[in-house]
């Protein structure tokens, strides 16, 4: 077996590729790769939509302009079913396929088996908790709109209560990222 130069392909001595071990190897190492960079991608986009959502609710909540929070809150809604849903499936699929490749135990690997746990806290937090606060609050603001007479002291009440959930929903997949990076003997 031979590495051509130009090529990270293992060959054999005739130029083709072979499926001796070594080269099963590598083609398993490339898979890992692929699947561990589309893992970090989808949790670029979760984190990332998480975090960005909180921002510019407070961004908008300053103007107490109901218009502008259903607005943000729409966007908000709308984002999570184009970021952090496939996100969620993201992570789940390419963490899975990576563990696979990378012959690594999920349940018996302690960082991996803790992350999973604060990534559940995480979902649970987000559809029990986030996602009804969220609806309220875009349902609250549309009715001000509506109305005009908005009720932002009931609104601001719930919007505290939305952003101790979220912040709960987005500080614990942060802390499964620190066990990720740093893989901790656990």
């Amino acid at each position: 077996m031979t590495w051509t130069g130009d090529s990270l392909v293992p060959r054999d001595s005739a130029g083709a590729r072979g499926t001796t071990p070594l080269d099963l190897q590598w083609k398993n190492t490339q898979m890992y790769l692929v699947f561990k960079l589309l893992h970090v991608t989808a949790v670029i986009a979760f984190l990332g939509n998480i975090t960005t959502g909180l921002f510019w609710h407070a961004h908008a909540a300053r103007t107490r302009d109901p218009k502008l929070l259903a607005h943000t809150m729409d966007g908000i809604i709308r984002s999570d079913r184009l970021f952090t849903v496939p996100g969620v499936i993201g992570i789940i699929i390419s963490g899975l396929a990576a563990a696979i490749y990378g012959n690594i135990p999920l349940l018996r690997t302690g960082w991996i088996l803790w992350t999973l746990v604060l990534f559940s806290v995480s979902g649970l937090v987000f559809m029990l908790r986030v996602v009804p606060l969220q609806r309220q609050l875009r349902a609250l603001a549309e009715a001000g709109v509506q109305s005009g007479a908005f009720e932002y002291a009931r609104y601001h009440a719930l919007a505290v209560r939305w952003e101790a959930w979220g912040a709960v929903a987005l500080l614990t997949p942060l802390a499964g990222l620190v066990l990720m990076v740093l893989k901790p003997d656990l």
